[in-house]
């Protein structure tokens, strides 16, 4: 069975050291983020805001593009794809 293929950049994996590629069922970037958050606990604070919005300095990229809906996270995942979660880093 395909399942999409989430792949996380390093600067999340300072806060969760076990945090490596992982294949889950999801329909949508909402359902990922959810699913990440059960193998995960603590990891949706690091992607959304209280709101369950996309963090400011949080892109996801699906297909190799940037999501649309950043707001609801609504975009399609389908079971072939790939979701690539990219946490900038910033400060001064």
């Amino acid at each position: 069975m395909l399942m999409p293929k989430v792949k996380f950049t390093s600067a999340l994996k300072r806060f969760f050291p076990s945090l490596s590629e992982t294949k889950l069922e999801a329909g949508t970037v909402r359902t990922v983020l959810a699913k990440l958050e059960e193998n995960y606990p603590g990891i949706s604070s690091y992607i959304v805001d209280d709101a369950g919005q996309l963090r400011q300095h949080v892109n996801i990229f699906l297909r190799g593009e940037l999501i649309k809906d950043r707001i609801h996270l609504s975009d399609e995942v389908k079971p072939n794809d790939e979701v690539l979660i990219f946490q900038a880093l910033s400060g001064g």
